[in-house]
């Protein structure tokens, strides 16, 4: 079995954003199947055996040191599950470094998502003294534009992914 990257954990004032692990990955399949969730992210949402293979893949990865995926989930009740951050090369590849969200319907419009992003933002920057990080954000997802701004990220312009223009966000 692979083993996960290590990856710190970090406290909210409401959250627990710690490394994912593969006891994730049921409520991360779970959170995929909402199409509300998945509506602006092209992925193979409608195979099971894909999307399961592609989320496992995910989680398998290693992406380098202090870059992977965080599970976030209530100080109060850890058992569940909320979403995720990402810290990856963009699209797992880079050359970019990308910070990323998904989170269940039930979280969205609460801060959460900015909330846990923050010290990962924090990692990236600081202990892992990266010169930027990047948001990638299809153009149509105002709720993630909303928590790329709320992060003191500035849009930088546009990238063509499989011909829409995705809006490009940047901390440096």
């Amino acid at each position: 079995m692979p083993t996960m990257p290590t990856l710190p954990t970090f406290h909210t004032a409401r959250l627990t954003v710690r490394p994912r692990s593969l006891a994730d990955l049921p409520a991360c399949l779970a959170m995929d199947r909402d199409p509300e969730v998945t509506r602006f992210v092209p992925r193979p949402w409608s195979d099971p055996a894909g999307h399961e293979a592609f989320v496992r893949g995910r989680m398998e990865a290693d992406y380098g040191r202090g870059l992977g995926y965080w599970s976030v989930v209530p100080r109060e009740r850890p058992e569940h599950f909320l979403g995720w951050i990402l810290l990856i090369p963009c699209d797992g590849i880079g050359p970019e470094i990308e910070i990323g969200w998904r989170f269940i319907r039930g979280a969205w419009g609460k801060g959460l998502a900015t909330e846990a992003a923050r010290p990962v933002l924090a990692h990236a920057l600081g202990t892992l003294a990266l010169d930027r990080v990047v948001a990638e954000i299809h153009p149509d997802n105002g709720g993630s534009v909303q928590v790329a701004l709320k992060l003191g990220m500035t849009e930088e312009g546009v990238i063509d992914k499989d011909g829409t223009a995705w809006r490009s966000f940047v901390m440096r």
